[in-house]
Parts: C-alpha cells; sequence; structure tokens
C-alpha cells in the first residue's frame, strides 16, 4: 500500500514538473510577445481621496431621503456657508489626517508603494498633521516585513504623530510593523502577537532514494546551506538553521522592545498571539477601538486624506502578480 502511496507522489511529482515546465514555457512566450508592445515609461500616480468629502456624501443622501424638501435645501444652504468659512479660513490653518491602508501578504508586496506613499507624505507634512496606518498583515519573510516597518520609523522619527489600528490582523511580521506606532489601537476580536519565528519545509530525500533518483548539492561555506529539500539533512544542519531562528528572533525581540518599551517580552515572546482585550492588557495594544471610530472621531476636527498609490503593470507584470497572490494563499491555507 506504501509503495503505490510512494509511487502515486512519485508519479504525481513528475506530471507536477512537466505542468510547471509548460507554464514557464508559455509565460516566456507572453514574455516575448509583450516586450515589443509595451515600450515606454512605466505610469504611476498619488490618489487623494478626501474621506470627509466621502463621509458628508453618504450623510447628504440619507438626509436627503429623510427630510423635506425644504429641510433640505435649507441644510445644503447653510453647509454651504460652512464650506465658505471653511476656504476663507485658509488651506495652512487645517490639520490634517494622512491615511495609509497596507494589507500584507507573506513578501509584502504592498512595501514598495508603502515606501512612495512615506517619503511623499514626508516631504508634505507640516506641524499638526499626523498619519494613521490601517493595517491588516499576518506577517511572513522577514527582511520584507522589516523593511515595511522601517518605512513607519520613519515617520515616527519625524517627529509626525503615527498611529497603526488593527482592525483584523497584526500577527508575526505584522506586529513587527504595528509596534512602531506612537500608538495601537484595535478592533475587540483583531489578532495580534505571534512574536516569534519559524521555517518549514518538506524533505523528499527518502521518496528519492526509494527510486534510485540521487540529489547533489555542492556549496562553499560551511553554512551555505543548512537543509535542503531533496538532499539528507543532518543534525549539524539542523542545529545550525534552529541558531539562526534563534538570532532572528533576537533581533525581533529587540526591535519590538526600543518601540514599547514597557512589554514584557518573557510573557508576549513567544509566539503566541492574543485578540483585542486581552492584547490590551498585555501591552501589545493601547486601546480597542476600529479604525472607523477613529477616522469619525479625528473628523472633527481634522482633514481625512487617504493615499494611495498606483503603478501601471504591463500585462506580464499582472500575470505573475495573479501568480504570486494565488501561491501566497495557498500557502496559507496550508500553514493553517
Amino acid at each position: 500500500m506504501m509503495a503505490l502511496l510512494f509511487e502515486s507522489l512519485f508519479d504525481y511529482g513528475l506530471f507536477l514538473a512537466k505542468t510547471l515546465t509548460i507554464l514557464a514555457g508559455l509565460v516566456l512566450v507572453i514574455i516575448l510577445l509583450m516586450r515589443g508592445r509595451s515600450g515606454g515609461e512605466r505610469r504611476e500616480r498619488l490618489e487623494i481621496i478626501d474621506l470627509k468629502d466621502r463621509y458628508r456624501t453618504l450623510t447628504f443622501a440619507i438626509k436627503e431621503f429623510s427630510l423635506s424638501k425644504k429641510a433640505y435645501k435649507a441644510l445644503l444652504k447653510e453647509e454651504g456657508k460652512r464650506e465658505k468659512a471653511r476656504e476663507k479660513a485658509g488651506e495652512e490653518d487645517r490639520k490634517r489626517l494622512f491615511v495609509i491602508e497596507f494589507n500584507g501578504d507573506i513578501r509584502a508586496s504592498e512595501v514598495s508603494a508603502l515606501r512612495v506613499l512615506v517619503t511623499a507624505l514626508l516631504m508634505e507634512a507640516r506641524a499638526g498633521d499626523a498619519v494613521l496606518v490601517r493595517l491588516n498583515n499576518a506577517g511572513g519573510m522577514v527582511s520584507e516585513h522589516g523593511l515595511a516597518a522601517s518605512q513607519l520609523a520613519r515617520i515616527r522619527a519625524k517627529g509626525i504623530p503615527l498611529t497603526v489600528s488593527v482592525d483584523k490582523v497584526a500577527a508575526s511580521g505584522g506586529y513587527l510593523m504595528a509596534c512602531v506606532a506612537n500608538r495601537i489601537i484595535a478592533a475587540p476580536f483583531a489578532v495580534l502577537g505571534s512574536i516569534g519565528v519559524l521555517a518549514e519545509l518538506p524533505n523528499f530525500h527518502r521518496l528519492l532514494e526509494r527510486h534510485g533518483v540521487d540529489f547533489e548539492l555542492h556549496t562553499a561555506g560551511e553554512h551555505k546551506r543548512t537543509l535542503t529539500l531533496f538532499g539528507e539533512n543532518t543534525d549539524e544542519g539542523r542545529e545550525k538553521l534552529r541558531e539562526q531562528l534563534e538570532e532572528t528572533h533576537r533581533l525581533f525581540k529587540t526591535f519590538v522592545a526600543e518601540n514599547r518599551p514597557d512589554l514584557d517580552l518573557a510573557q508576549v515572546a513567544t509566539g503566541e498571539y492574543w485578540h483585542g482585550r486581552r492584547a490590551v492588557e498585555l501591552g501589545l495594544v493601547d486601546e480597542i477601538q476600529t479604525s472607523d471610530d477613529f477616522l469619525l472621531a479625528a473628523s472633527e476636527g481634522m482633514e481625512l486624506l487617504e493615499l494611495k498609490y498606483r503603478a501601471h503593470k504591463k500585462p506580464i507584470e499582472r500575470l505573475l502578480a495573479s501568480m504570486s497572490a494565488a501561491f501566497d494563499r495557498a500557502l496559507a491555507l496550508w500553514r493553517r
């Protein structure tokens, strides 16, 4: 029975290899076809959305439906007067809350856009401005999420008040980003924490050996490769990988401690995660509040400007991005 299982797995592996080869060939053909058609510079733009205007539009839609025509006209007239007064007060007197949304994946692929947004924001920010980052990130690769956290650190280093709101999840690399903020708010059932590091991979050495397939790996450097997918792993390699994981964990804990010095790392840096209210008790979060309520309260005295960066991608780039996103989603589901 086990022999049949291994044979089935081996056959499936050959089928998968053929399929990937065909897909790679198709992608190469598409690249060659698109190369001649996609001349010109890459187009990009910064979008600025007036959230207060959006909220006002929604509110007036309800008022138009619920009020009499006379009352609604009077309301519009009064709103017009208030708008003129705001314009007369001058732009320089308006405090602004810049809103950035970051949806993370394993590769933190939105970090490129984040870098542009932070740079643009720092060039324009003035006294009285603040930043809200609406973060939804379950973590992933260390270097990519470390870079994303460094971008948020640029805001704090300039003395601009930075709030991170977590409506769903900020775990592992997501919390690495969140901890940079001056203040962290979270919804009651948001997931936070997971201050830990992991590495996992399958090993097909025994399967290949059973079918008479040799795998060779040549390296220069004692620890160039610790564990491998297809070769025979050693206890020495496993131990070295554990050392590397522990070192990364130490860096993670040090970074968190520098940004939230009152945290009891012995209690929270165990790799566990907690929901909003418990996260407040542990000091991972400062307050239970959704990003919507935060924005509603801020709208009383500030302009709300949501920033988005759009880069026009070539068809092949969109195809590869979609394939990468599908892979990330599959990997995330598998890890659950």
